[in-house]
């Protein structure tokens, strides 16, 4: 299979916006608008196999030393060839371009990716809350450019199982709504916790 990694493919934006909205449930959402801007800043990898693109990984900047995968992601059928593991050699290559020192992620606890990533050498650093919607943890995962250098830390990732009922149930009723934002955001999560509580209550 003839596999390359490009920046530049006149259908790199909308393979990108198709993949993410088909793959929703375990990236995070991005307008077509933010892809634009990117893929014009050179930080969209385009994987092509065979000439037809088949994967994608999104980085950020390398602020502070980091570099951000915001998202990967490999279409179904190319998926278990090592496709993947190449676009985030891709970008590691980058970060060390850009004078990264190491490179980091966000990754939901529910997702196979979390193995995917942990073979890859990185380590979890720190678990974070997600969205209300899912109540999802969130795996933060760091790795060195240079090993030696520095040593991470690493914790046991999170493991566990997403589910959006409770908050679609209060979100329905008016116990919590969608608009809650910014610095409201653990309120807005709390009353989720206690309202899911409060049903249990009622049940038992």
């Amino acid at each position: 299979m003839d596999f390359v990694i490009v920046k530049s493919h006149p259908l790199l934006v909308q393979y990108v916006d198709s993949l993410q909205r088909k793959n929703a449930e375990a990236l995070s959402f991005y307008p077509m608008a933010v892809f634009e801007r990117e893929a014009a800043n050179g930080r969209l990898l385009l994987g092509l196999l065979n000439d037809e693109p088949c994967g994608y990984i999104y980085v950020g900047s390398a602020k502070d030393g980091v570099m951000r995968c915001h998202q990967v992601c490999i279409q179904y059928d190319a998926r278990r060839r090592l496709y993947g593991a190449q676009l985030v050699v891709a970008m590691e290559a980058e970060a060390a371009v850009r004078g990264a020192w190491s490179t980091r992620l966000r990754c939901g606890f529910d997702l196979e990716a979390n193995a995917f990533w942990q073979s890859l050498g990185y380590k979890c650093i720190r678990h974070d809350q997600g969205g209300v919607r899912r109540m999802r943890t969130i795996n933060v995962w760091e790795k060195p450019l240079s090993p030696g250098l520095f040593e991470i830390v690493g914790i046991e990732p999170a493991v566990g199982t997403t589910s959006a009922s409770v908050w679609a149930k209060h979100k329905t009723v008016g116990t919590v709504t969608q608009f809650v934002r910014g610095d409201n955001m653990k309120a807005y999560r709390a009353a989720i916790v206690a309202a899911a509580k409060a049903d249990v209550g009622r049940d038992g």
